[in-house]
């Protein structure tokens, strides 16, 4: 027979699985609810592009207002997404480690040369990566937009209040009011920005 000793650890061991397994199922339930409201789950305001569950608009009066944040560019100046207010933004969450962000890359870098003469402003959100990495990747790249460091993904985290953010990458369509007003959920196309940028801006590619 277990002594006392025994049974009190074990006791304890059930009691933290238990707390564990709990708290594993709360935060799948958080992200199943999240994606339900804003990525399409019939959620009314939000909208499919082309049927692409990965790939929304959110309609006036639906739009999540946009988390502020400030934070250091790679260039090492100082940058505020308060700053941005008045201009429509697309707002790239990417890493130089995670292969679909290399993969969209070249469509976004070709999509901030169309866009940027019209008045669209780009902002890359690095997370979790080293200096020389990330010059690296812009660099080899031709991103020629600002991107600020995100070491611990605190900007990500206080963006997934708001919208699903469940990996990298992500880019979402900031509106001139700071409400998101579309989102890519995955690697971004040229096509799939473009459709965005065209209802945001009311202006065709």
């Amino acid at each position: 027979m277990p002594s006392p000793v025994l049974r009190t650890l074990s006791a304890r061991v059930r009691r933290r699985a238990v707390v564990m397994a709990a708290a594993v199922l709360t935060a799948a339930l958080l992200a199943v609810a999240l994606v339900a409201t804003f990525a399409g789950g019939g959620s009314s305001g939000v909208t499919y592009l082309d049927s692409n569950d990965t790939a929304v608009l959110y309609a006036s009066g639906h739009r999540p207002l946009a988390p502020e944040f400030s934070s250091t560019t790679l260039a090492g100046a100082p940058a505020r997404l308060s700053s941005y207010r008045g201009q429509v933004v697309v707002l790239n969450f990417w890493g130089s480690w995670c292969p679909p962000c290399r993969a969209e890359a070249p469509a976004l870098a070709a999509v901030a040369r169309h866009y940027q003469p019209a008045g669209v402003s780009f902002l890359g959100v690095d997370e979790r990566d080293s200096q020389a990495s990330a010059e690296a990747f812009v660099r080899n790249f031709g991103v020629t937009y600002p991107s600020v460091s995100d070491p611990s993904q605190v900007i990500a985290l206080d963006f997934s209040a708001v919208v699903p953010l469940a990996g990298t990458p992500t880019t979402l369509v900031i509106d001139p009011s700071g409400h998101i007003a579309g989102a890519v959920f995955e690697s971004a196309t040229y096509s799939e920005l473009a459709a965005i940028l065209a209802k945001v801006t009311g202006k065709g590619g």
